[in-house]
C-alpha cells in the first residue's frame, strides 16, 4: 500500500467530511524481544503492526482519534469520531498545525541487514554475553540477557501541504548479573543500543562492563555528613541534568512551572555546561527528518557556557509564546498528540579525562547509581540518593552505598568545575562525567 499517498488522500476526505484542518499521523513497526537465562532461551516474541492517528480542527476546537485497522470504514468512522471530539471541546487560539517545510534527510537511520541475520545468531549472541559475563569471577547470579530490534515507519501529511515519510531502524543487546559476597547482593546492567546491527559493541566488552559494575560497590564503608566535592559518572550525570530540560519544555515555561522562566540569555550555569539538541545526526538513536508533527528537526544549542539560549517548543507552545515551532514535537505512537522532547541531547565535552578529574580531587564521592528525580523543574531543588566510590587524596578508597547528595540548581550548576572528554554520543541522551566542587552528602 502507498502509505504517502494514503495519508494526503485522508487529510482530504477529513476536511470534506467536516474538518477545518486536519493531519494524519500514520506509523508502521515491527519487533523482536529475545530473552535468555541460564544459557537457554526463555522468551522469543515478534510483533509487526500499522497504526493511524488523526488531528482535526473546527472552530478552533481540537479532536483526535485512531486506529489500527485501515479498511476504508474503519479510517472513515474514525475521522468522523475525530471531529466529533472537536465540537464538544473548548476553542483554543492556538490550536494549529504548522506549515508545509523541507526537510533534510538523515543518513544511517535504517539498516537493512538487522531483519536478515538470522535468528540463530542473536539468540546466540544473547548466551555467549550471559556465559561471558557469569565466567568473570565474583560474579554468582544472572538475571539473564536479552537481544531486541525493530523498524518502522512514519508517514504524516497535514491540510497546510505538508507530507513526508521516514524509516528507521534499532538493535540492542544487554545483561544483568549479580555479584554476591556474604550477604551482600549488588547487580550490574550493561547494554548497547545503534542504529546499525554492525555498530553494537563486542559482547565480551558489554559483559566485562555489566560485571565491573555489580563487583565495584561490594564492600561498602559508610562515610560522615559533610561537604565535599561530587564526580557524576557519565552513566549517571542526566540524572542532574534532566531536571533542566523539563525547565526548558515550552509547556512548563507557559504555565510558570520553571525555574528557568525568566532565565533567557542569562546565566544560571558553570561556564563548563553547553546543552545541544541535535536532530539531525548521523545515525543518532534519537535523530529524525521532521518532529512528531512533522516540523522539520534542527541542531540547537540549549545551554552555550552557563547562559540559557534556547527553550523547546512543539507548534501549540510556539504560538502561544509567539515564537517559532523548534522541530521539538514528541510522539510515542499514532495513538498519541505531540507532545514535546528532544532528539539526541548532550553535554558538550570538557578536556580532562575522567582520570585527571579524580587524581584533582582531594576528598569527593565518584557517583556511580541514583535514586530520585534529579534537579526538580520547578523549584531548582535537587535531592537524592547515591552510591559510588569514595576519593581522597586523588585515588579511590572504597565503595559508598546509601547517601544522600542534595543542593539547589544555583549551588550545583554553578559549582561545576571540571568537564571530561569521555562524551558517548551514540547515547541518545549524553553526557561526559563531570565533577561539582562541593555538595552537601548526607552520610551517618
Amino acid at each position: 500500500m502507498d502509505y504517502i499517498q494514503l495519508t494526503r488522500d485522508l487529510v482530504e476526505k477529513a476536511q470534506k467530511l467536516g474538518a477545518d484542518a486536519a493531519e494524519v499521523y500514520l506509523r508502521t513497526s515491527r519487533n523482536l524481544s529475545i530473552q535468555v537465562r541460564d544459557y537457554e532461551m526463555e522468551t522469543i516474541e515478534e510483533a509487526a503492526s500499522v497504526g493511524i492517528g488523526f488531528r482535526v480542527m473546527a472552530g478552533g476546537r481540537l479532536g483526535f482519534s485512531h486506529c489500527n485497522d485501515l479498511s476504508a470504514k474503519a479510517l472513515e468512522d474514525t475521522i468522523m469520531q475525530a471531529i466529533h471530539f472537536a465540537k464538544i471541546t473548548t476553542p483554543d487560539e492556538y490550536n494549529v498545525l504548522p506549515g508545509s517545510t523541507v526537510f533534510t534527510q538523515i543518513e544511517g537511520l535504517y539498516d537493512p541487514a538487522i531483519i536478515s541475520i538470522p535468528m540463530d545468531k542473536k539468540i546466540q549472541m544473547a548466551i555467549d554475553l550471559e556465559k561471558l559475563a557469569m565466567g568473570v569471577p565474583g560474579i554468582s547470579l544472572s538475571s539473564g540477557a536479552s537481544f531486541r530490534e525493530g523498524d518502522g515507519e512514519v508517514f504524516i501529511a497535514n491540510s497546510n501541504g505538508l507530507s513526508g515519510s521516514y524509516k528507521t531502524s534499532s538493535c540492542s543487546i544487554g545483561v544483568g548479573v549479580v555479584a554476591e559476597k556474604g550477604d551482600q547482593k549488588n547487580t550490574g546492567w550493561e547494554s548497547c543500543t545503534r542504529r546499525f546491527f554492525a555498530d553494537l559493541k563486542s559482547v565480551e566488552e558489554i559483559a566485562a562492563e555489566a560485571a565491573r559494575k555489580a563487583l565495584e560497590l561490594i564492600d561498602p564503608v559508610m562515610i560522615p555528613t559533610q561537604r565535599a566535592a561530587v564526580i557524576f559518572d557519565s552513566n549517571v550525570a542526566f540524572s542532574l541534568l534532566g531536571g533542566v530540560i523539563s525547565a526548558i519544555n515550552g509547556d512548563s515555561v507557559l504555565q510558570g512551572a520553571s525555574f528557568l522562566k525568566n532565565s533567557m540569555d542569562q546565566a544560571f550555569a558553570s561556564p563548563l555546561l553547553t546543552i545541544i539538541d541535535d536532530g539531525r545526526m548521523p545515525r543518532g538513536l534519537g535523530s529524525a527528518p521532521f518532529d512528531g508533527e512533522g516540523v522539520a528537526t534542527q541542531k540547537r544549542i540549549l545551554v552555550e557556557k552557563g547562559v540559557l539560549k534556547g527553550f523547546l517548543h512543539n507548534s501549540y507552545t510556539a504560538k502561544r509564546a509567539g515564537a517559532a515551532s523548534t522541530g521539538n514535537a514528541s510522539r510515542r505512537g499514532f495513538t498519541t498528540l505531540p507532545g514535546i522532547g528532544t532528539h539526541n541531547l548532550y553535554v558538550e565535552a570538557g578536556q580532562h579525562t575522567p582520570e585527571e578529574i579524580i587524581k584533582a580531587t582531594r576528598r569527593g564521592l565518584w557517583v556511580k547509581e541514583v535514586t530520585g528525580y534529579g534537579i526538580n523543574p520547578v523549584n531548582g531543588n535537587f535531592s537524592g540518593g547515591a552510591s559510588g566510590l569514595w576519593i581522597e587524596n586523588g585515588e579511590v578508597r572504597h565503595p559508598v552505598k546509601g547517601v544522600t547528595i542534595a543542593g539547589s540548581a544555583a549551588e550545583v550548576l554553578g559549582a561545576i568545575d571540571m568537564m571530561a572528554n569521555n562524551l558517548d554520543l551514540n547515547r541518545s541522551t549524553a553526557s561526559p562525567t563531570f565533577r561539582v566542587a562541593e555538595m552537601q552528602i548526607g552520610g551517618k
